[in-house]
């Protein structure tokens, strides 16, 4: 057995019972909530500092009042006020109530009650408790909390709630659909194995946020989403995520501290992307159309053709070859020798000189792209594998990793083939620019065929 307590040289030890209510005390006055507490005759037993501020009586006035009416409540309204917290004792669980009360300087609040039984020794109830607060700030709350659920039920909208240590807490259905994973699968995980590429401007602007604060603007980012595996996509598509973000932070604590980041954003991909097919079209026309003026200006039809190819290389490709046949025919038949005609250099873009006419065949491979654009009298693309001779085998400057071959057609004969190239920093060619191509190759093949008709 434990020895008793020995009062020691410098006093007496309190009280057990006198501890026990310095500790209710501290605990009540540094609680969020208006507290008080009625014994069973309706006297006030308790009460904090969050009381004493939402109405101004200190706890020195408000303990050992019977009831509230007179000072906390007007007299109008304290039999039904006092009634209805005491009744509680009558009745099981929780009870809630919005009164009017009066604070010290005579202003009526409305505040929401909470109130409940607290039972004595032998079981029976002794008294009431009763946590209080501003009708206003109770809304407030609810409103914040019906928000929340509702950012995070079926929004329209991807919402993400990232930690400081920038890995997803919470995410949204939408979000999770975005991520191709499930709203639990992406908990947790870092963001590099969620998103391929943009990673780092992602990863960039969460942390801007977190220490500077939310940006002015949403901005957009470009990302590429990974499968479940961690790995690239099979199908590798940009998105665009037009984002905005929050930063979180704990209204607990005087300085505030970081709690994360909320990440928002909707995807804007298909806009964006009609917006750039647009713009390019508006270029791509307004560069025919100044072509189609100098070239009206040019005596020489092989230097006209030469300069379609300079206006056509403007934010379309790096180099441009062209090539023609010896003679123009229908339909090419037999080994096809084409003949170097003009290319932009290969040290740099831009426009090249023309070559003199009856010029050696360039040696180009069975299978050569120019070869087989001649053979289909249409267009053919071609992208680099992983070679590192596969520019130099088919005698494109190196760098070349992008090409589009198309026939140059007039008078349904087939005069030559232009090759549009790309470097390793640009997109492939897709069908639009085999499209733009075509438009610039049935220009090109004008000019040729007037210079060979001339010529002849």
């Amino acid at each position: 057995m434990t020895a008793p307590h020995q009062p020691g040289p410098t006093g007496h030890r309190a009280a057990p019972e006198s501890e026990d209510h310095d500790l209710l005390a501290a605990l009540l006055d540094g609680m969020d909530a208006a507290l008080c507490a009625f014994d069973a005759d309706g006297h006030v037993t308790h009460w904090n500092r969050e009381a004493e501020r939402i109405l101004g009586w200190t706890p020195d006035e408000a303990v050992g009042r019977r009831g509230l009416g007179g000072w906390a409540a007007r007299e109008a309204d304290a039999e039904e006020v006092t009634g209805r917290l005491l009744g509680v004792m009558k009745s099981p669980g929780r009870q809630v109530d919005e009164f009017a009360l009066l604070t010290k300087d005579g202003r009526r609040v409305l505040v929401r009650v909470q109130s409940s039984a607290v039972p004595g020794t032998d079981g029976r109830p002794a008294g009431v408790y009763c946590a209080f607060s501003e009708v206003h700030t109770q809304i407030d709350l609810e409103r914040s909390v019906a928000l929340s659920e509702a950012l995070f039920g079926d929004a329209s909208w991807g919402v993400v709630l990232v930690d400081a240590d920038l890995r997803p807490a919470l995410a949204n259905a939408h979000a999770a659909r975005a991520l191709r994973t499930s709203r639990t699968a992406l908990l947790g995980r870092p963001l590099g194995e969620l998103l391929d590429q943009g990673i780092e401007e992602v990863e960039g602007a969460l942390q801007h946020v977190l220490a500077a604060g939310a940006p002015p603007a949403p901005t957009e980012l470009w990302v590429t989403v990974r499968d479940h595996g961690g790995g690239p996509s099979p199908v590798p598509e940009r998105r665009c995520w037009r984002s905005g973000f929050l930063r979180l932070a704990t209204p607990l604590v005087e300085e505030p501290v970081p709690l994360g980041v909320a990440w928002l954003f909707l995807d804007v991909t298909k806009t964006r992307l009609a917006e750039q097919e647009s713009a390019r079209l508006r270029f791509r026309g307004s560069q025919l159309h100044r072509a189609g003026r100098a070239v009206a200006e040019c005596e020489d039809p092989m230097e006209a053709a030469a300069l379609y190819m300079d206006f056509a290389l403007a934010g379309f490709a790096d180099h441009a070859l062209i090539d023609l046949l010896p003679e123009p025919r229908p339909v090419p038949e037999g080994p096809i020798r084409l003949i170097r005609a003009a290319a932009t250099p290969a040290w740099a873009p831009g426009q090249g000189p023309l070559t003199s006419p009856g010029g050696l065949p360039v040696p180009y491979l069975d299978g050569h792209p120019a070869l087989q654009a001649v053979e289909r009298c249409g267009s053919v693309r071609a992208a680099a594998d992983r070679s590192e001779n596969w520019a130099a085998t088919r005698k494109w400057p190196d760098g070349t990793r992008h090409a589009l071959s198309t026939a140059l057609r007039s008078r349904g004969r087939t005069v030559g083939v232009v090759t549009f190239l790309r470097g390793g920093s640009r997109r492939a060619f897709d069908r639009a620019d085999a499209i733009y191509a075509e438009d610039i190759a049935s220009r090109v093949a004008a000019s040729i065929d007037l210079a060979v008709a001339t010529a002849g």
